[in-house]
């Protein structure tokens, strides 16, 4: 009995270990959600997306990978106007739902309309919601419960994956 913790604590960090290996490595050459939307313009091999994007967006919007933490110049961004997609310049977010989270990555309280697609992500073996650009599925970031009001949401950007069009 005084082992049942234990126990079950490490048969939950096994399982969510191998969850997040088995997400790692069975995940798709290329995430597209135009392949899902119907809009094959944005239906491009991994060589024509290393092309058209900086090594750095790459790794970002076609690896789903991070960048580092206060590196993005859009992180002191205060202009009104939008925050596009860097892969096929779709609107994601407004600037009037822009906010200062302290992360080092720009954070928004609210995308706009049908500009975002989510997914449960296990990498870091506890599940987190991820989101992608609708249009071309560029991982943008991932998106907590601890943002301001109204929503409540931080949706935590990495800044290479954006870019930004001043303006309203």
């Amino acid at each position: 009995m005084d082992n049942y913790p234990f126990f079950l604590s490490r048969r939950l960090l096994l399982m969510g270990f191998m969850t997040g290996l088995f997400s790692f490595f069975s995940r798709s050459e290329t995430v597209n959600a135009a392949s899902n939307s119907g809009d094959k313009t944005w239906l491009l091999s991994n060589a024509e997306w290393r092309k058209r994007l900086s090594n750095e967006a790459y790794n970002v919007l076609r690896d789903e990978g991070t960048e580092r933490p206060f590196t993005s110049a859009l992180n002191t961004e205060k202009r009104a106007g939008t925050y596009h997609c860097a892969g096929c310049d779709l609107p994601l977010f407004s600037s009037e739902t822009k906010f200062d989270s302290g992360t080092g990555w720009p954070s928004f309280w609210k995308p706009l309309p049908n500009s975002i697609e989510t997914k449960v992500d296990f990498k870091l073996i506890v599940p987190r919601t991820e989101y992608h650009c609708s249009r071309c599925g560029g991982h943008q970031g991932h998106v907590f419960d601890d943002g301001p009001r109204p929503t409540g949401k931080r949706y935590c950007n990495n800044g290479v994956a954006l870019s930004f069009k001043p303006g309203n």
